[in-house]
């Protein structure tokens, strides 16, 4: 887990990926910092289009520069709003994807941790790679 000090530095850098997102639309500015179990830290931030749906939250972008660099295990992940809100559905799922066990902070726009989870605590029952073998109907 980490200390006070580690999430605080998290915190700070999902903050300033936030100043770099492209929310032209919404206004809504998101940052993200995730830090793998290797200990590599990747940023993201929110990148609109006018064709809504072709948009990518902060969180997403994060998990996949790590994952396109070859991280598959993380540690935490830092979530930057200007009102502290809470990861979307979508990303919820990725963040599934790589490990429930994963720790979320979220903040707000002034780098004030508000909540401090796991993934499995923001997705309770979360589809998972072992819901496609285990489950009757599903494959393998």
């Amino acid at each position: 887990m980490l200390d006070r000090e580690e999430q605080q530095a998290l915190i700070l850098l999902a903050k300033e990926a936030a100043r770099r997102a492209y929310a032209p639309y919404s206004g809504y500015p998101v940052g993200a910092a995730l830090r793998t179990k290797s200990g590599r830290i990747f940023t993201g931030c929110n990148v609109e289009n006018a064709a809504f749906p072709h948009g990518m939250c902060a969180e997403r972008v994060a998990i996949f520069k790590a994952v396109s660099e070859g991280e598959r295990e993380f540690e935490a992940i830092a979530v930057v709003t200007p009102n502290g809100g809470s990861p979307c559905g979508g990303c919820r799922q990725v963040m599934a994807e790589f490990g429930l066990e994963t720790l979320v902070l979220i903040a707000d726009g002034e780098g004030r941790l508000l909540y401090q989870m796991t993934v499995a605590d923001l997705l309770p029952e979360a589809f998972t790679p072992r819901d496609l073998t285990s489950r009757s109907g599903g494959y393998g």
